[in-house]
């Protein structure tokens, strides 16, 4: 029997994100599975005739979806493609897991809370989101609920990394430019470090863990949108060079949530999964990993 026959098979949807590259960037410490990365031009999970077509020629173990539609501001214009792509999108994965006895690990969000509460958020708690980009992202998770048992819904939140577009390289880009920075403080949660996200997904496929539910992941303490902010000029070294200033007003077209932080109680419970890292000490490794 050769190596790659006992292999876990994964399934990567939209691993042209961020999420996605960060999860090939790791591919090699875990050889004992085999990930297959596909982006919409190679699967569209919006089209279930696709997905169909790709199961007759290929058996997976896991699928991991990272496909999402995630602009906040453009969902509240365009809600039927957030809706067709986080909601229609997740439908059709459950579908085709459930016809192929596959485990679906689906990323999900903090934007699904409406913000009022003052403490973190817990897996229990009743969602109740306020733009179109969190109705659609609990409307996917409503239907991965009905269709299946063998889920794992991750919620996580203010995701970034050193791949694609997200507010670590705005910040990086604007401050190259020169341009002051006015950034709010009426809104806290935890900003999450995707590599970070990347590797408890991998762990828990690993680890083969079959506690399925919805669990919240996201790097420890809380911050403002400012408090992230300085905190990468700082680690960059453009703090000094760079006008930043606070603001508690700073309008957005979609509504957001006050205070999204998200508890991790349940993730730290697990015994097999390694301990999650405070968001500044993650920031940090951006910086200085590989020097």
């Amino acid at each position: 029997m050769g190596e790659e026959s006992i292999k876990t098979k994964v399934l990567i949807t939209g691993s042209s994100g961020q999420l996605g590259q960060c999860l090939k960037k790791i591919e090699g410490n875990y050889p004992n599975l085999q990930l297959c990365f596909t982006d919409s031009k190679t699967l569209d999970i919006c089209k279930k005739e696709n997905l169909k077509e790709f199961f007759t020629h290929l058996q997976f173990d896991f699928i991991v979806n990272c496909a999402a539609y995630t602009n906040v501001e453009k969902a509240e214009k365009e809600p039927e493609k957030a809706f067709l792509i986080n909601a229609q999108g997740a439908k059709n994965l459950a579908d085709i897991c459930k016809e192929q006895n596959v485990t679906l690990i689906h990323i999900s969000t903090d934007y699904v809370f409406d913000g009022k509460k003052d403490a973190p958020y817990t897996e229990e708690d009743l969602p109740n989101p306020i733009n179109q980009y969190g109705k659609s992202k609990l409307a996917g998770e409503k239907y991965i609920q009905e269709t299946i048992k063998n889920y794992f819904i991750i919620r996580t939140s203010w995701l970034y990394s050193e791949y694609g577009n997200n507010f670590l390289k705005t910040i990086l880009r604007k401050s190259g430019n020169k341009e002051k920075l006015t950034i709010t403080t009426s809104e806290i949660s935890s900003p999450t470090n995707a590599n970070d996200l990347a590797k408890f997904i991998l762990d828990l496929v690993h680890v083969n863990n079959d506690v399925y539910g919805i669990y919240h992941y996201s790097n420890l303490g809380e911050a403002t949108w400012y408090d992230f902010a300085r905190e990468i000029l700082t680690f960059s070294g453009k703090l000094e060079d760079t006008i930043l200033k606070k603001t508690d007003n700073y309008p957005t077209f979609a509504k957001r949530p006050k205070y999204s932080v998200l508890s991790k109680d349940k993730v730290l419970r697990q015994n097999k999964i390694p301990k999650v890292v405070d968001w500044r000490m993650s920031l940090k490794t951006i910086f200085t990993n590989g020097k």
